[in-house]
């Protein structure tokens, strides 16, 4: 089971599901960029992406029934994050660089997957995700980059689809605005970023989680 699996198990956890906003379905109306096009492309994006040293962002999450929660997500090279939920949604999710965890502090349970079974991994690692299985998917707007990143050889760890926009004041020129994932059972995972935050102070703690426990106090 991956994480987005895990993450919609429950009707709760269907928060973590949802519809991209910035989609554009008439854009697959347009032709394809030449292929040495398209490669400049995605190594603009992963040096966008890989020049983030730290960054804060507000996030949405929105499922297919409308429901949204909201967080703070925390970014650190190399390969660290956290997505810190309001106080509605008693969970959390953390990747110290190797491995992602989610916890689910009302059952007590934690569940850990490697970073590269997530498609959380194209975010970061992109030199390997981005690179290797990133295709660039036509938007009509030359300030808008929409790549799909999938390994077809790999089905399981599903797709995501990442949205940047082109943005002087961020790295490499290129906003990372929102993405969406799709698991093997064409589950949909959407996050939208807004007020992102360059360069700000980011302790290594921040990568770390209180364990849950059960109801006799004992970690799970």
């Amino acid at each position: 089971m991956d994480i987005l699996n895990k993450l919609i198990a429950t009707p709760l956890r269907t928060a973590i599901a949802g519809a991209l906003a910035l989609a554009v379905p008439a854009a697959l109306a347009i032709p394809l960029e030449p292929a040495a096009a398209q490669g400049d492309q995605l190594d603009q994006v992963v040096a966008a992406l890989r020049g983030i040293t730290t960054m804060k962002a507000d996030f949405a999450q929105t499922d297919r029934n409308g429901q949204t929660l909201r967080g703070v997500l925390t970014m650190k090279a190399p390969g660290r994050i956290r997505f810190e939920y309001e106080k509605s949604a008693n969970m959390l999710i953390v990747s110290n660089g190797r491995s992602i965890t989610f916890i689910d502090y009302d059952v007590a349970q934690k569940t850990r997957w490697p970073i590269g079974n997530s498609p959380l991994g194209a975010l970061l690692d992109p030199s390997k995700d981005v690179k290797r299985y990133g295709k660039l998917i036509p938007t009509g707007n030359p300030d808008v980059l929409s790549i799909e990143v999938f390994d077809p050889k790999k089905p399981e760890y599903g797709r995501i689809t990442l949205i940047m926009t082109r943005s002087p004041d961020s790295p490499g020129g290129l906003k990372l605005s929102s993405w969406v994932a799709l698991d093997a059972q064409n589950k949909r995972a959407t996050v939208r970023l807004s007020n992102h935050r360059y360069g700000v102070p980011v302790a290594d703690s921040a990568f770390t989680y209180r364990e849950p426990r059960s109801a006799t106090g004992r970690p799970n």
